[in-house]
């Protein structure tokens, strides 16, 4: 009997922990420092009060729906860029692989690497497989996020992004 119960106070415990580290719309952002394959190293924190920030998530470099994806955010980028917004993708792939596949694409912004994950655990998006989910955050002015999107459409995702930038409000750029 003790052992059920400390069984099943464990699983409250662990399922407590998970709950409590979900994003919310609203939750402060988790800041990050990672290195784009442009080389720099942007931190999160840097662009508050200057521009919002969109991190598309992907599950790995140089597959169907990431190159999908990647292609489609490089075709919409004027869309994007018409709004105060530094925009990326990320994944726990390694620096030289991003940028591998960075280049093959001729991408024109940068992929964020977070190979030790802990970014991709921050924000609750590191599955099973050790790979991210294919998530984005959209992040206000302020730091804290204006929209999750876990149902990215890999075919469309830029002007999605360009979409979903003008239904939060992210002014445009003057």
């Amino acid at each position: 009997m003790k052992l059920i119960a400390a069984l099943t106070l464990g699983l409250f415990v662990m399922t407590g922990v998970a709950q409590a580290a979900e994003l919310q719309v609203g939750s402060p952002a988790p800041d990050f420092t990672l290195v784009g394959t442009d080389g720099k190293s942007y931190k999160l924190s840097e662009f508050k009060d200057k521009q919002a920030v969109v991190v598309a998530w992907f599950p790995k470099a140089k597959t169907g729906g990431c190159t999908k994806e990647c292609k489609n955010m490089k075709a919409e980028g004027d869309a994007i860029r018409m709004y105060n917004v530094a925009y990326f993708t990320a994944s726990v792939d390694d620096p030289k692989l991003n940028k591998e596949f960075s280049d093959d694409l001729g991408l024109d912004y940068p992929i964020l690497s977070d190979p030790t994950k802990a970014t991709a655990k921050d924000y609750g998006i590191l599955n099973d497989r050790g790979m991210s989910n294919r998530v984005t955050f959209y992040i206000g002015v302020d730091g804290k996020i204006l929209h999750i999107d876990k149902a990215v459409k890999t075919d469309t995702h830029g002007a999605d992004i360009a979409k979903k930038l003008g239904e939060l409000g992210v002014p445009k750029k003057s």
